[in-house]
Formats: structure tokens, C-alpha cells, sequence
């Protein structure tokens, strides 16, 4: 059977944390939510809150949350679901033993494959990126989209977003635009159509709902209520946190830490008290700022051990977690990329986070670049076989093929080789030629290597259709939405 994703499973693991530093930061959180509080502008959130033992100021909009209330929503999250895909082939489980790769988002620009110029991006390129995701095996699911469709209507951008990634994969899609509740039942409406009906949706759920909150202490009103339409559907959400170390966060990492576990507990709270049992996820991505821009530091060494870190402390409540890794804050596929890249990518494995988020973008999540996609997936391969260790058993040990072989042999034409040749790392665009061979190539390099692969795959590769009609119902769906949310700006 063909594999389509390839999923890392650790077998190295680094602990950031002790037990007792988990589990004080834990209180540190419970005190800020009892003491501090948290705002969520939505009168809906408010209800919820309230009917469940929650202390509400309605004219601030804040909410002081006691930890019996957290314990208690928190033990009805599952601790382990599936990602279903339009392909069952392509469906994985969320167990808290794999890894799982996704592309990253959400820019604005587009780094054109045939010009190189950088232009913004458009739902071509979301088609596209998802073509691309759809044919890399490190690619797990298709996030984001990867860039908006700036050439669509803003009112009505979420749902052609998502209309263009379902089509460019038939993985798992995961979503960050879907920003008000109206457009939550749309986007469920779309997706719907896909599966075979709303029912047939919450069995096998082939999208889910990442949000962002308003650090610190501070959610959006579209993004809670777009969750709660979402939870109630069986739709996977999560939230994301990106609180920055000395701006909206503490200077201390512990501290930028408990501001992370703040903003992402109070949310997955309200969706268990409204929703419990639905699927949710934790999800952050803590960041430093560039003392020198005042700018996020992408890659920086405080970015890597903080994700690592907050995937430790999730552990403690034993349910799904995503990690934002990657993200460098370098404008072009080079150096400086490959340091931010790898060292994120690493230490977050080595905490085993559910998901990895993700491949592929530049400049602090600004600008695609199919290339970098294609380089970051190397990566990932080289993080895999690095964290999978060393099997040892009977056959690995290779004490008879030893003991053929002898002093001075040759293990070249053993069997043993021949079966074990698999298990060697091999690479896709990384450069291994002799200096006269790379001089003889015009010195291309892994970027050159790349740029052909994406454009071989772009060129060549198609997704596994839709049915006969499906295309022309959802676009019929799209034109609907436009002139109801026209209408309704009037």
C-alpha cells in the first residue's frame, strides 16, 4: 500500500521542563484566569461562562475563571481523534505518538515560481500550494490556506480559500480565516457538500478550525464564535497563541509560558463547557521580539525551546497539541533559513507535539515560496531519522553477516545490505556531487533542485478529482454567499 504521509514517531525525547516546573506553571495560569481573568467579547461566551460558575463583568467583557471550572471542562476533551482527509488513505490519528507535518500560513505574497519576483497571492496560488502539499509525503496536512486569495472579495475571501484548498488536496485541510460564525456555517455548508451532508461531516471531519487569540488575556469575538459553530458541527479547533516576549507577553520564557497556557486554556474551556466532548487541540507558537526591530524573532533560540516547552505542558492534560515551527524570519530560501528551520523543527520533535505547523513560508509567515516548501520537507526528513534513534535487535546487530565478512571484507554484496538499504537517509534536493560534477551543473544547488521539483509537480501533478457536479454545486454555494453578503452590506 502506497504511503502517503510520513509521520515521525521519536524515539529521542529531550525534556524542557521538570515534572515540578509543569506543574507551576499549570498553577501560575489557574491564578491569573481566577485572579486576572480573561476577556472574550462575545455575549454568546459571556452565557456560557456565566451559566457554568464563571465570575462575568459584562461592561469589560472579562471573565475570572476558577480552576474547578478548568478541571472540570477539561476532562471531557478527547484525548486522542482522527484527521480525516477527502482520501481515507490520508486520514491520521492524533494519539500523542506522532508527529504530523503541515504546510504553514497565512501570507500575503507569493514568491512567482517562473519570475522569482515576489507579487501578491492569489486562490490560484492556495490551488496551487495545495497541489503541492497534496504530493509531498513529509506533508501531512494542507494548512493555512498558505496565503490569501487577495483577488477575491475580502466579505467572502474565508470561503473561497477553503473552496481552493479542498480542491488543490485531497488530505486534510486545516483553516485560519474562518472568522466570524456566519462564516463557520458556510465554510460547514461547503465541506458538507464534499463528504455527503452535515452528518456524514462530523463522522469524518476533512476540515478543522485553528484561531488566534488577542494576547495576552484577550480573544476575538468572530474567532470564539466561528470555534463554537465549529465544536458544535464535530469540527476539530484549536487556538493559537503567538504572544512576544516583552511586548504582549513577559520577558521571562515562564512567563511568556503561562501568558500561552492562558490564552489557549480559557478558549478550549469555553468550547468544552459549550460543546463537551468536542474535538480540540491546544496550538502556540511563543515568540521573542528583535530587540533592535522591536519585530518578531523568528527562529530565535528562545522561539525553539519555548514550543518545546509548551508541548511538555500539554502533556499534562493529555490532549492533541500543535506547535508552530519553522516560520524563519528569512526573506529567501538560504542560510539563515536552514538555522531557523532545522533548530525549531528539532526541538519541537523532541517533544512530540500532534501537529507540526509548518513548511514553506518566509519572512515571519509573510511570502510563500514553493522552494522553501520543498527544502523544509528535507528537513523534516532529516529531523525524522534523527529522532527515530537506533534500532536494536537480532537483525540490526548483524552478528552473522559479521562474522561472514570477517577481517578485512566487504559488506557491498552481503543480503543483509541489500535489505537494510531502505534504511539509510537519502536526499531529495540536498547537493552530494563531486565539486566537478556540481561545477559541470552550473553549480545548482538544493534551491535549483527545488525550484525543478516544485515546478515538475505543479506541471504534472493533479489531485484525485471531486464527483461529476460537485465543482459547479460549490461554486453555485460561493455565488449564493456573495450576493447574500452583498445584499446584506447594502
Amino acid at each position: 500500500m502506497k504511503e502517503f504521509i510520513k509521520p515521525i514517531k521519536p524515539k529521542l525525547r529531550l525534556e524542557f521542563l521538570s515534572e515540578e516546573d509543569v506543574h507551576r506553571i499549570h498553577e501560575a495560569a489557574l491564578t491569573v484566569m481566577q485572579e486576572a481573568g480573561v476577556r472574550f467579547p462575545s455575549p454568546e461566551a459571556l452565557d456560557i461562562l456565566q451559566a457554568h460558575g464563571c465570575e462575568v463583568d459584562w461592561e469589560t467583557e472579562v471573565v475570572k475563571i476558577p480552576p474547578s471550572v478548568v478541571e472540570k471542562a477539561m476532562k471531557t476533551a478527547p484525548s486522542s481523534y482522527t484527521m480525516a482527509a477527502r482520501d481515507p488513505a490520508k486520514d491520521f490519528v492524533l494519539d500523542g505518538e506522532h508527529c504530523y507535518l503541515s504546510t504553514d500560513g497565512y501570507g500575503s505574497e507569493v514568491y512567482d515560481l517562473d519570475s522569482g519576483r515576489k507579487r501578491l497571492s492569489t486562490k490560484r496560488d492556495i490551488y496551487d500550494s495545495a497541489r503541492l502539499a497534496d504530493r509531498l509525503e513529509a506533508i501531512a496536512f494542507y494548512y493555512g490556506p498558505m496565503i490569501s486569495a487577495e483577488d477575491v472579495d475580502p466579505s467572502v475571501r474565508p470561503l473561497h480559500e477553503l473552496h481552493a484548498a479542498l480542491l488543490g488536496t485531497s488530505k486534510h485541510v486545516q483553516t485560519e480565516t474562518i472568522i466570524s460564525g456566519k462564516m463557520a456555517e458556510y465554510c460547514v455548508e461547503l465541506a458538507s457538500m464534499v463528504v455527503g451532508g452535515k452528518n456524514k461531516l462530523r463522522e469524518r471531519p476533512i476540515f478543522s478550525v485553528m484561531q488566534c487569540t488577542m494576547d495576552p488575556l484577550e480573544h476575538d469575538r468572530g474567532a470564539l464564535e466561528a470555534s463554537l459553530v465549529a465544536a458544535r458541527y464535530g469540527i476539530p479547533t484549536g487556538f493559537m497563541p503567538v504572544p512576544m516576549s516583552c511586548t504582549t507577553a513577559p520577558a521571562t520564557m515562564a512567563g511568556n509560558l503561562v501568558v500561552t497556557l492562558v490564552d489557549v486554556l480559557s478558549a478550549l474551556v469555553l468550547l468544552q463547557l459549550a460543546e463537551p466532548g468536542a474535538p480540540v487541540f491546544f496550538a502556540a507558537a511563543p515568540a521573542t521580539i528583535d530587540l533592535r526591530t522591536g519585530t518578531h524573532a523568528g527562529g530565535s533560540p528562545e522561539d525553539c525551546i519555548m514550543g518545546g516547552a509548551f508541548s511538555q505542558i500539554c502533556d499534562y492534560y493529555d490532549i492533541p497539541v500543535s506547535i508552530g515551527i519553522m516560520a524563519t524570519g528569512s526573506k529567501l530560501p538560504d542560510w539563515q533559513a536552514a538555522v531557523d528551520n532545522v533548530m525549531s523543527t528539532l526541538a519541537a520533535v523532541l517533544a512530540c507535539p500532534d501537529m507540526l505547523t509548518g513548511a514553506g513560508i518566509l519572512a515571519g509567515s509573510r511570502v510563500l515560496s514553493y522552494q522553501q516548501v520543498i527544502m523544509d520537507c528535507e528537513i523534516y526528513s532529516i529531523v525524522k531519522k534523527t529522532v527515530e534513534g537506533i534500532e536494536v535487535n537480532d537483525e540490526t546487530l548483524a552478528v552473522s553477516v559479521i562474522q561472514k565478512v570477517g577481517p578485512g571484507g566487504n559488506y557491498l554484496a552481503e543480503r543483509h545490505t541489500l535489505r537494510h538499504l531502505g534504511d539509510l537517509w537519502q536526499p531529495t534536493v540536498v547537493d552530494r556531487t563531486a565539486y566537478n560534477e556540481w561545477e559541470a551543473a552550473e553549480r545548482a544547488g538544493a534551491y535549483e533542485k527545488a525550484t525543478e521539483m516544485a515546478r515538475d509537480i505543479l506541471t504534472n501533478h493533479q489531485p484525485e478529482p471531486l464527483e461529476e457536479g460537485l465543482i459547479e454545486e460549490m461554486d453555485r454555494l460561493i455565488r449564493s454567499v456573495q450576493e447574500e453578503v452583498s445584499k446584506a452590506s447594502r
